[in-house]
């Protein structure tokens, strides 16, 4: 929608440089910006860095954005306030659109790719995330603030994909970024923009959102009923603290998740488990994970259904020593009763309060020194505590062959 507008203002050669979400260089700085340190102040100071990043962040969110300027040599780069959220009329009007839902032929000549797989027949249900982790961009390039289609649209966009001559009866994913976030956004944030010092889960579940799976229970079930369709997976991440905290509907949806859109594992992505390190993650402390444990175990009993938790786990985290890792594998041993297999080195990504720990070696929320695993042999070391314990495991419970006589 934007790139329209602005396409057509170029072709009328009016004035671009107020639409909003656009950057641009100037020779001045407007009135109405809010300064950041200069490029080459936070090139040499990392507290300006800091507080550079800082005002970034606050002012991603299109409800109460400003104009941001920083200078760099002899001229500006203005970034305007963000583009303004899509509404559910204008993310159904985005998804109606005939979408190939296949390779280019240019690289479909050059054979098969694997990662179409699990896209090709996915729905995408909303966008943005409110879990702000802070080792993830989603907050900023996606929002803090979820939006979702409707469910006519996303029915009708089922029923498309029911036709399609390649498909094969399973929906591969109904999610976004947070899976069980459809359906679910405080009003207050939705009218006034996000909090400026409260986060919606961490460390705590807001008591003002509004934490209901209703909706995702209603849409899963009417995709299930679809002509064509056979089985419809949940593979988005799922929130174990939201399910948690719906007291109402909470256990109804991991039932219904466990016993029909799962393939024997459902994932989740606790990170650690060492409140030390949850802490700078952003992520809820082990006893949340505890807790979703014994309350999956428990659904899946019900059932007699095979069904396990996979787990995602981020090694050399800033705030991240050996010993954590150590800590970890234990916690794992002994609580969750498995070794996780997924595990990666933290890599910083744009925009991210965790990079910014790794750049600065502080954290940016107390101004305490953090300390930061950079070499390459202390990050693969934080790793190998646990994936050398995985296939250690999977060694011995391998069947050898017997030995003929």
């Amino acid at each position: 929608i934007y790139e329209f507008f602005i396409t057509r203002a170029l072709r009328e050669k009016t004035d671009v440089c107020l639409f909003r979400g656009l950057c641009y260089i100037a020779k001045e700085k407007p009135a109405d910006c809010i300064e950041l340190p200069s490029f080459e102040k936070v090139a040499s100071d990392k507290k300006a860095f800091t507080r550079m990043f800082k005002t970034f962040y606050e002012n991603n969110d299109p409800k109460t954005a400003k104009r941001l300027a920083q200078q760099h040599d002899s001229r500006f780069l203005i970034q305007n306030p963000s583009a303004q959220y899509l509404s559910t009329d204008e993310m159904d009007h985005v998804h109606s659109l005939k979408y190939e839902r296949n390779l280019h032929p240019y690289y479909k000549k050059q054979g098969k790719v694997n990662a179409l797989d699990t896209i090709q027949f996915a729905v995408t249900t909303h966008r943005g995330c409110y879990g702000e982790c802070n080792f993830c961009s989603i907050a900023v390039h996606q929002g803090r603030t979820v939006r979702w289609r409707s469910k006519k649209s996303i029915l009708d966009e089922v029923r498309e994909i029911a036709a399609h001559p390649e498909f094969k009866g399973v929906i591969s994913d109904v999610g976004g970024p947070t899976a069980n976030m459809y359906g679910i956004e405080c009003g207050k944030k939705q009218q006034s923009g996000a909090c400026e010092n409260k986060r919606c889960l961490f460390p705590e579940v807001c008591k003002y959102m509004p934490i209901d799976h209703s909706k995702q229970l209603d849409l899963l079930r009417e995709i299930q009923n679809v002509p064509g369709v056979n089985k419809v997976v949940v593979a988005s991440g799922i929130r174990y603290d939201m399910i948690l905290a719906d007291e109402k509907n909470g256990k109804t949806y991991l039932r219904k998740v466990v016993k029909d859109h799962t393939s024997g594992q459902m994932k989740v992505a606790p990170e650690h488990s060492e409140d030390n390190v949850l802490k700078m993650m952003g992520k809820p402390g082990k006893d949340k994970l505890i807790k979703f444990k014994n309350l999956f175990d428990s659904v899946a009993d019900e059932n007699s259904q095979k069904q396990f938790l996979t787990y995602y786990i981020i090694a050399a985290h800033p705030g991240c020593r050996y010993e954590d890792m150590e800590r970890f594998k234990k916690f794992a041993a002994s609580k969750l009763k498995v070794m996780p297999k997924q595990v990666q080195v933290f890599t910083p990504l744009p925009s991210t309060f965790s990079t910014l720990m790794y750049w600065t070696e502080t954290n940016p929320f107390t101004g305490s020194p953090c300390f930061v695993e950079k070499t390459f042999k202390g990050r693969d070391a934080q790793k190998d505590v646990i994936v050398k314990s995985t296939l250690k495991q999977d060694f011995y419970k391998r069947k050898r062959p017997r030995l003929k006589k």
